[in-house]
């Protein structure tokens, strides 16, 4: 429900990195128009995370994951990889855009770590606004089966 994805928490340290859930709830409603969804992960019944993939609506065309996180009871088991793969997934078979990108702040190395192992790579631009972070892309071409 709403509710068990606003109560998701995230560590002390991790707080510069990602939105409160709320707050992640309501930017799913602010970018409504840009076809936002909100993803809830769930074991065995209990949300354990919770993304946000909205479009661009200006060019290059494309995903934008703006906020991901995994509650901090539930860090480092695993849920932040698979949920990672699912949201890929679920846009590879959407198939509207070729890429999806993200903004992460450089510290936040474990997130970046996570990113690479999924196929995201540095998209090379540069946000003046955010000099402290890394723009991260992942082309989403059909694996061959």
């Amino acid at each position: 429900s709403i509710m068990d994805i606003a109560s998701l928490t995230v560590k002390e340290h991790q707080r510069d990195y990602v939105a409160p859930a709320i707050g992640i709830l309501a930017r799913g409603y602010v970018y409504r128009d840009c076809n936002a969804k909100v993803y809830a992960f769930e074991e065995d019944g209990v949300v354990v995370g919770t993304a946000l993939v909205r479009e661009f609506t200006d060019e290059p065309l494309g995903y934008d994951l703006q906020q991901f996180m995994i509650d901090q009871q539930y860090q480092n088991k695993g849920y932040g990889s698979q949920a990672l793969q699912l949201i890929l997934d679920a846009l590879r078979k959407e198939g509207r855009f070729d890429h999806v990108e993200l903004c992460v702040k450089k510290a936040d190395t474990e997130a970046i770590h996570l990113y690479e192992k999924h196929g995201f790579i540095d998209s090379g631009y540069v946000d003046e606004d955010l000099p402290d972070s890394l723009n991260m892309i992942c082309y989403l071409a059909k694996k061959d089966s």
